[in-house]
Order: structure tokens, then sequence, then C-alpha cells
């Protein structure tokens, strides 16, 4: 398709289907013996099963296969600030992935309120309905908060893919971007620019996963402790982060840095930044459409490695590989939370989708539509949750 096709093609195939998601009946009804069973006076006992079991509601309703994928359409892709009823077509999109690479029934949530406490209490509000949900396209720092309150008043996963997705496969292209560059996690020097909610959920997981020397950087400069302009969530990851206190702009840290993570905007990264950066430095411009530094521009300065979130060059991070996979792990484990056991086994779970011989610079990451991906993450977060709830229970039975 071309690309000045594109726009009236994508409108096009929206308007005659009137969006792109409906919902489907698992049985027939051929006669009253079938009307009988699935409404009433059957369905009567199935809501008298649950009233006496809670727990069968997920085996006897759609509930058990069922995620919620929630926005307030105030950070959407590429597009920002849109509303929710904007953001509508692409929370279909969403769950269109979900149902095609996990099997799982998503359906949007577009609210129109911009309320932490509004939202919140809307959300768990839902939890009869949903077995979990997928915070969308909410801006920070109120994504933190939000996301933060559901974790702790739900018992259901809660998983803001902006933030944690996006990390996940950060973590996994890293991971394989080390193996070929020969350099150790532990010592690699690592320079985020952006930080909002990917940027700092990035620096978080690579912080759990044995990574120590990130700094990230703002519009506003480099996030270090004591900044008058910190937001909460710049603070709290302040505390953790530019070991060396170095403030300024991206040009003061750049210097012999052996990756730079890109989640900001277009044209950031220059190639004089990146000539400054150690020996085959790992580049992922991840903005999209227009990354903080083009792939041809970066191998030219001398990047070892590059990344970007767009289809049309190599190492694509793309969240689909993870938020599918991880969704249809928690679900088949019954598990209540994600944990960042699991973020982890995910990533690694995609890192491994490729072996040593066939790692290349210019294929360190599965491609965004191998649906082989999500399996291979479902296995890995779901033997992460048992395992955890197995050692929890141990600990329950010797206490």
């Amino acid at each position: 398709m071309e690309v000045k096709n594109l726009k009236d093609e994508a409108l096009k195939i929206h308007r005659d289907n009137i969006g792109k998601i409906e919902i489907m009946s698992k049985l027939d009804i051929k006669d009253s013996s079938d009307l009988s069973l699935v409404y009433t006076p059957g369905v009567g006992d199935v809501c008298k099963a649950i009233v006496k079991n809670p727990g069968e509601m997920n085996r006897l309703t759609a509930r058990g296969n069922m995620v919620g994928v929630v926005t307030d359409g105030t950070a959407v892709l590429g597009l920002g600030d849109i509303g929710p009823m904007a953001a509508m077509p692409v929370m279909e999109g969403k769950c269109m992935l979900f149902k095609k690479f996990a099997g799982i029934d998503a359906f949007p949530i577009c609210l129109d309120s911009r309320d932490v406490d509004e939202i919140v209490h809307i959300v768990k509000a839902l939890q009869p309905t949903f077995a979990g949900i997928n915070l969308e396209d909410i801006s920070a720092p109120r994504c933190f908060e939000i996301e933060a309150r559901l974790k702790q008043e739900l018992n259901i996963p809660v998983f803001h893919d902006d933030q944690h997705g996006t990390a996940i496969v950060v973590l996994a292209a890293l991971i394989n971007a080390l193996k070929l560059v020969g350099k150790n996690r532990n010592l690699a020097r690592i320079v985020i620019n952006g930080a909002g909610a990917a940027g700092i959920s990035i620096a978080d997981l690579l912080l759990e996963a044995g990574f120590s020397d990130i700094t990230l950087v703002s519009l506003e400069g480099v996030v270090r402790k004591g900044e008058n302009w910190l937001n909460a969530g710049q603070m709290r990851i302040a505390e953790r982060t530019n070991l060396r206190s170095v403030g300024g702009t991206l040009g003061d840290v750049i210097a012999d840095a052996d990756v730079f993570i890109g989640v900001s905007g277009p044209a950031a990264l220059k190639a004089a930044h990146l000539k400054k950066m150690a020996k085959d430095p790992v580049v992922f411009a991840l903005a999209n459409p227009i990354p903080e530094i083009y792939p041809e521009e970066a191998l030219a300065a001398g990047a070892a490695i590059v990344g970007t979130g767009r289809s049309d060059y190599p190492n694509q991070v793309n969240n689909l590989l993870a938020f599918p996979g991880i969704f249809r792990g928690v679900l088949d484990a019954g598990a209540t939370d994600i944990t960042v056991d699991m973020k982890i086994a995910a990533a690694n779970a995609i890192a491994q989708m490729i072996s040593k011989k066939q790692l290349a610079p210019d294929y360190i990451i599965p491609d965004a539509l191998n649906q082989d991906v999500s399996v291979a993450v479902a296995k890995a977060v779901a033997d992460t949750a048992n395992k955890t709830e197995k050692k929890q229970a141990e600990k329950s039975s010797v206490s």
C-alpha cells in the first residue's frame, strides 16, 4: 500500500465496517431449548453457582478471558491529547491485537474524565466485568498514580502498557544488543532521553534487571536530585539514577555512554552527540513517527546497532511483542498482579526467541507479527506466577 493512499484507505475500512471489532456469540440459539439454556430459566442456576462460589465467575462467564482497555485519550500514540472519542480507533486496534495474538477478548473503555479519583473509581467499579485492566495512552504523571492506586485496590492484574510494555521490549532488545557488542549490563552506561511514563519505567525495569548506570534527560534538563522542576515520578527515579550527579542537557551526559534510549521526540540525537559515545554504541531511537535520529544517520556516525519504533526499519521495538503474552500468562495462571519478576521473565523470553547464531546488528528483536512470541511470553509469565504462588504458599505453611 502506498503511503499517499494510507489515509484514504484507513478511513474507508473503518467507515465501511463501522469500526474494527464486534461481539460474537460462542453458542447459537436455534430453538426454545437453546434459549432456556443460555438465558432464562437455565441461566438462573449459573447465577446461583456464582453466588455460592464467586471463584466460578471466571469459569462460567466470559470474564475469565476478558480485559478492559482503558484510556482517557490524553496521550494517544504520536497524536497527544486528542480526547477519549478520538482515541477509540486506537483502543479498537489494541483490542484486535489482544484477540489476534493471545486469543483474549478485550473491550475498549474510553473515559470522558481526567480526574484521577474519578478514573480510579470507575475502573474499580468495572472489576466484576474484567479479569484484567490494560491502561492505555494516559498522560504522565497521572498515569503513575492511577496505576499505583488500581494495583493496590483491585485484585486483578493492572498494566499500563505505555510504561511497562515499552520497558519490557527495550530490555529484551538491550539484552541481545549487549551480547553482540560484548558489553556487560553491570558496566554499561545508559542515557534515556525522555523522562515521562515510558522513560521512567524503562529506567525502573533496567535497574531491577541489573543495570546500574542510568541517566535520564527531560525537556527541562538532566534528571538530578534537587532540581526544582522534577515531578513526583522524576523525583523518585532521581534517587536511583545519574550516579555522577551531572546537570545540564543531553550533550552534557552523552559522552562515553554505551547506550542511548530515546522516548522523546524527533531529531533529539545528533550525529555529533553519537560520535562522543563509547565504542560500538547502541541506539534505540523510539520516537514515532520521526525518531530521535534516523538509522542511516546513526550508523554513519558510528552506531553499532540501531533500533526504532518503526516497522519500515530493522529492530522494531514494538509493545506488541509483550502485552498479549503477558496478559495471556497472568490469565492462565489466575494471577492477581503483574510483578517485576514477570516483566523480566517476559523480556528474557522475547530475547531468547533469537538464537545466538541468528543474532545480528539488524536482528536483535523478533518481528512484531511473530505469533510464537506471545506463546513464549505467556509461558514465561505463567511459570513465574506459579512459582511465586508456590513460594508464598510454602511461606504461609511454615509461619
